[in-house]
Formats: structure tokens, sequence, C-alpha cells
């Protein structure tokens, strides 16, 4: 059968960087960096005192306070991060059919927050089973796909997707599918995560996979450096709006870029660790030049997973060489978790609109606070370091890689009809 075509026409987010699309996307240019210290709990006694917040998060600026209390941070976020994302696309709500129109949409967590205070209140007060009715509704992964069809009132497929920091371009990659067979017109997809707690920063503490450089946070999440010790916690939500093409034409939609195609491999070798020659990360990106009838080089710039981790790094950086031969060192790259830190779930969704604006204004955004490059990683890369670089990009690649092996890359080229 012949396939539809796929392009993306809204974009929503909200993060460390901003509380909109175009806030996010200036001070990504800029080089900003969002780690500050903790704000939202007393961090005091952790051994990571800093984090990628949202700025200032009041709930009340965009919901009444009844309907707050019942939506866990990550669903807020998610509802934000899809209003802008509509609202930029232009859909009129009123007349395409919902029928045909879907939300998929990805959380590698969920309500950890609102888990880990009924739990508390549990354990605080004698043990006495009184626990908030909308506690399993505001936790559950899936709720916030949920909370945004019934906005919309889209009734075409509804699920969330799971899978680590892979989650929402595994979203992504699923919209992109069903649009591309014809069975639905319009998705809004991406992803949201507000990990940024007491359990999250323990937890990922206790696994020393977080940064704990207190004394300088805004330099801590450090891609390819020599001296980096992890990732930086990040929160926030970001929304793709994707469409079929000729649905999109014919309303005369904006069309920032094509959606090409998405590559999925595991690396079937560790729960958190890459595979160290980067064998699922090559096949991965592999996957998405053969879904999207590319070769090699024709891809201008990747929005790396780059984490700022030890191995993780090495093995991707490994990888691209290994995909990409000598057009490797021709590629612009760079690892925008430099400035909005880690989002988990919600990464792969905030870094394809990275992507999606680097062929859209034909400018890299950079990667910050690289002082040495680690000896194990090829410092010929062009690694975009401190400052964008204007090029002509007519495609863009994104890895998103996650624990358990799960790995995703997803392309997108410049639109012409």
């Amino acid at each position: 059968m012949e396939l539809k075509r796929v392009v993306v026409t809204g974009l929503g987010t909200i993060n460390s960087l901003g509380s909109t699309l175009p806030e996010t996307w200036e001070n990504m240019l800029k080089g900003v960096s969002g780690a500050c210290p903790i704000t939202s709990f007393d961090a005091s006694k952790f051994k990571t005192r800093f984090a990628c917040e949202v700025k200032d998060y009041d709930p009340l600026k965009y919901f009444k306070k009844p309907v707050a209390r019942k939506l866990d941070k990550y669903t807020q976020f998610a509802l934000i991060a899809a209003d802008e994302a509509v609202i930029d696309s232009g859909l009129d709500l009123e007349t395409i059919d919902k029928d045909r129109a879907g939300v998929i949409w990805a959380s590698g967590i969920g309500g950890i927050g609102t888990f880990m205070d009924e739990v508390k209140n549990y354990s605080e007060n004698d043990n006495t089973p009184r626990f908030n009715p909308f506690f399993i509704p505001k936790m559950i992964a899936d709720i916030a796909s949920g909370h945004i069809s019934i906005k919309y009132d889209f009734r075409g497929p509804n699920f969330s997707t799971v899978s680590a920091c892979a989650s929402s371009s595994n979203a992504l990659v699923d919209a992109f599918n069903y649009i591309r067979l014809g069975k639905a017109d319009v998705f809004i997809s991406g992803g949201s995560e507000a990990a940024i707690t007491e359990a999250g920063v323990g937890g990922f503490n206790a696994m020393r996979a977080i940064s704990t450089r207190n004394d300088d946070p805004k330099t801590a999440s450090r891609p390819f450096d020599v001296d980096r010790d992890g990732f930086v916690l990040g929160d926030g939500g970001a929304a793709i709006i994707l469409e079929e093409y000729e649905h999109a034409k014919k309303r005369g939609a904006k069309i920032y870029a094509e959606f090409a195609g998405g590559g999925l491999s595991a690396d079937a070798h560790h729960i958190t660790a890459p595979h160290p020659e980067g064998r699922g990360a090559t096949k991965v990106m592999q996957n998405a030049l053969e879904d999207a009838e590319m070769n090699p080089d024709n891809i201008d710039y990747i929005n790396l997973h780059g984490t700022s981790t030890g191995l993780g790094d090495i093995a991707e950086t490994m990888a691209v060489k290994n995909v990409f031969g000598k057009h490797a060192f021709d590629l612009s790259i760079s690892s925008t978790k430099s400035m909005t830190g880690h989002l988990l779930g919600a990464t792969g969704a905030l870094e394809a609109i990275a992507a999606i604006l680097a062929i859209k204004n034909d400018v890299i955004p950079p990667t910050i606070n690289n002082q040495n490059v680690d000896p194990k990683i090829d410092a010929n890369l062009d690694f975009t370091f401190d400052t964008p670089t204007k090029r002509v990009v007519r495609a863009a690649l994104s890895n998103t890689f996650g624990f358990g092996g799960h790995n995703v890359s997803v392309i997108f080229k410049k639109y012409s009809e």
C-alpha cells in the first residue's frame, strides 16, 4: 500500500528554559542552562541539590484550584504543552473529524509525586488507610493521554508509551505510523515528566546516575566532557501535532517539517548501561535511515541523546561513526540536554522539537559546558560547542535511549510539496 506523508503542524513545550516554545528556543540558542537549586522540596540532605525545574511554576496560572488538585504535575505539564501545540497548529476543532484525531502521550514514570505524597501521608497517620480518591487516576502513566483526549474530544487512538527515556520518541513513532497507514488524520503526541521529587532525586542518587556538582549547577550537565559525573534531572512537557499531509494542505496549515522515518532497537545488554560498542545505538539509526529511505549523507544534524554520563556519551558517538562513516565529520551534532537537563520520558519529544526547529530555521542549537573532551570520544566530531551554528539543515535525526536498552531514532526533513 502507498503510505501517507506525515507533517508537523504544531509545537508546544514547558520546561526549565521556558514556559512557551518561543522562550525555550530563544534560550536554547543563547546557550542558557536551566539548572538551579531545587525549590520544590528541601534537598539539603541529598547528594544532589539542584535540577532543571520549570521556573516559578504555579499551577493556578493554568488551572482552577479544584482542577489542579486532581492532576499530578506531570499531567499538568502535558495539558499545558498540548494546549500551546494545538493553538500553534491552527486546527479548527469544530470542523475536523475527531474520530480520526488521536492522542499518544508518554511518561517514563508518571505521577511519582502523587504516589510519594499518598504513601507518605499513609505512613504518617498511624497507617490508617485514608487515600485520596484521585490517587490512582492522578498517578497512572496513561492518564495524561486520557486528559488530553477528553479536553479536545479526540476520539481516535488513545494510549501511552513507556520505554524509560525513549518513551516520547516511541509515542511519536506510533503516531507517525497510524497516520501514514491511513488510520488517523491528526495526533497530539509527546511526553511529560515531573520526577524532581524526593523519591526521584534519591533514587537516581542511589544509582549514581545524576551529577552532584552542587557548587556549580549550571555547568553540571556537560556531555562529552572528561569531568562529567552524570545527568541533570529535568521536568516539563513537549507536544507535537502530527498531521496527514493532504489534511494539512487542505486547511492551509503552516508546516514546520516532514516526519521522514523512525527506527527502533534494543541493546539486549544491561538494565541501565548501554552496549559498550554502541550496538543498539548503531542499529536504531540504521533502522531510521532505512525507514526514511535516506542515505547517511542526507542527514545534516543529529540531536544526540548525550546525557553527560560516562558510558552513554562514548557509546553513542561511537555509533555515530559506525553509521555515518566519513560523513560523521561533516555532520553538526549537539546535546541540548546540556541546557534543558534530562526530562526522562519527555526528553525525546523536546529534542525532536529542537531538531524540527533546526530544520525550520537552518541553525544548530549548541552543546554547552564542555571544557575538555573525553579522550575516549573523538574530538574531531562537530559538537557545536557553546554557540549555535548557521547551516542549511535538510534533515535531522534525534536519538533517545532508555534504561532497559530501549532505543528510538526519529528523522525529520525539510518540507517541500
